[in-house]
């Protein structure tokens, strides 16, 4: 099934749960049309706000170490130089919009405390994706080029784990160098998307006591 198809499948699906809500239906009164754009507000809030929080969860905590067992080291950093700019540029788009939307239904003078704080946490998961995108990452895949070309001059990258770039560094100052440089950089895109997710994850606890089931 080609991404078009994917895509097109979704929003059929999303078509399909509009003609059957209740709110699709009434007046067309101005109150009404006012309620009906409040409510795709709301949509987009809540679709944007997962898309962010469901790519932050697997690719934290699940696709990125599957793939770090998995693949052969040079292999897998290629692969991640591909998938977190996409990654950071996305989940980046839904917070602003969740933001956005948040912010447009709960204006600042009228908002409770509890409603600006959570237009805070929104925004502070906007701002640590766009510190990865434009600062972090770019500088991660530029240090991660450069060892893999000391890996190579070694023979070592194509073996799955990091067992012979530790043995390699022991006796090559240089690697060291670069594996120590790589880690601070790395740490600090880390710690980025962990706050990015943090501030979903606060988010999501306000989010689910709006819920009536």
């Amino acid at each position: 099934m080609g991404w078009l198809t994917r895509f097109l499948s979704a929003v059929a699906f999303l078509a399909i749960g509009v003609i059957f809500s209740p709110e699709t239906f009434g007046s067309q009164s101005d109150g009404q049309n006012s309620t009906k754009f409040a409510i795709y507000l709301k949509l987009a809030h809540l679709l944007c706000f997962s898309t962010a929080f469901g790519s932050a969860l697997w690719v934290t905590f699940i696709g990125g170490i599957i793939m770090f067992k998995n693949l052969p080291r040079h292999q897998f950093g290629n692969l991640q130089s591909k998938m977190f700019p996409a990654y950071f540029s996305m989940v980046g788009v839904c917070c602003a919009i969740s933001a956005g939307s948040f912010g447009y239904l709960h204006p600042w003078k009228s908002s409770s405390t509890a409603e600006k704080y959570q237009l805070g946490f929104l925004l502070s998961s906007f701002a640590f994706n766009l510190a990865n995108l434009f600062v972090f990452t770019p500088m991660t895949i530029e240090m991660m080029k450069q060892r893999h070309k000391v890996e190579r001059e070694s023979n070592i990258g194509e073996e799955v784990g990091w067992t012979k770039n530790v043995e390699v560094a022991k006796v090559n100052p240089k690697l060291a160098a670069m594996n120590k440089k790589f880690g601070m950089i790395h740490g600090l895109s880390s710690l980025a998307n962990i706050m990015s997710f943090g501030s979903l994850a606060m988010h999501s606890w306000y989010l689910a006591g709006k819920i009536n089931l």
